[in-house]
């Protein structure tokens, strides 16, 4: 009987959440369309096997060795280290702070936007290949813009943010294991437009497991893969005619460096064989068509 309710329960938590968040069903990633790699070649690849290069992989909004404010976290650069052919982005807190701000939790935000140094490129496919930090309250991701997303014309053409994969849900039933993917243009303030393309379940522990999110964006679409397998596709706002480059960054949901412990979890409640949590990525690459 015990197990009866236990069920009924979980099954009303799950409807709720999904009532509640006003989203559709998460779905799996279809295992009868897979993305053709025969059409593409590499054009950047990026497997972290020595020091981590900092005038390719410079900081989103993060200058030098100072910190900013990211929401309810810290970004600075000097967070992020390679190891063992890994990049890491570690979340911690600090109790003294670090680059001239003070105790918070830290973490960092890389973008390959260097005009000089670093990668841009329209159409094409990018992929990463990473361990989730686990959490409630982290939030990673790897995804693309460029300046012009900040243009108000009613157009994504001129500049898209593409998240090709975030992971907002650890520890939050029935979402556990589910990444999105999203569209965001002009701008992020009253005309800011944006759509939540898919919610997609990564099969096993994406925590404790690599796996592969990929972007293949071409004259008419966007098209997600999560190993290789197709999730989503869309031309929300017209798709991105502009240069774009990749980004890599966690981050914890809040306001200010201070945590919201909001939609994505309280931060608090994080056990501590949890903590301190890391985003791990083994490779970052992307290719052109033929």
């Amino acid at each position: 009987m015990r197990n009866v309710f236990v069920k009924i329960f979980s099954l009303l938590l799950y409807i709720f959440s999904i009532l509640a968040l006003g989203v559709k069903n998460p779905t799996f990633p279809n295992p009868y369309k897979t993305v053709d790699m025969s059409k593409f070649e590499m054009t950047f690849e990026e497997e972290f096997d020595g020091e981590l290069d900092r005038s390719l992989w410079v900081g989103h909004y993060t200058y030098g060795k100072t910190s900013s404010v990211r929401r309810g976290s810290y970004w600075n650069n000097y967070m992020a280290y390679t190891e063992n052919g890994n990049l890491v982005i570690p979340l911690k807190y600090l109790d003294e702070g670090m680059g001239g701000t003070g105790a918070g939790w830290y973490t960092a935000g890389l973008d390959t936007s260097s005009r000089e140094t670093g990668f841009r490129q329209k159409f094409g496919y990018f992929e990463v290949r990473c361990i989730l930090p686990k959490g409630a309250d982290i939030w990673s991701a790897f995804w693309m813009m460029n300046e012009d997303v900040f243009n108000v014309d009613g157009s994504g053409q001129d500049g898209t943010e593409v998240d090709v994969m975030e992971s907002p849900y650890y520890g939050r039933i029935p979402f556990n294991n589910v990444v999105y993917c999203n569209l965001h243009y002009d701008g992020y303030g009253e005309a800011h437009k944006a759509k939540q393309v898919s919610r997609t379940y990564v099969k096993g522990n994406p925590y404790e497991e690599f796996n592969t999110y990929g972007l293949e964006w071409n004259e008419k679409e966007y098209i997600f893969y999560i190993n290789g397998r197709e999730t989503a596709r869309s031309s929300f706002g017209g798709v991105s005619r502009k240069d774009e480059y990749m980004l890599l960054s966690v981050e914890v949901d809040g306001v200010k460096g201070k945590p919201a412990g909001g939609w994505s979890g309280i931060i608090t409640k994080n056990k501590e064989n949890a903590m301190p949590s890391d985003f791990v990525i083994d490779y970052v690459r992307a290719y052109r068509y033929k």
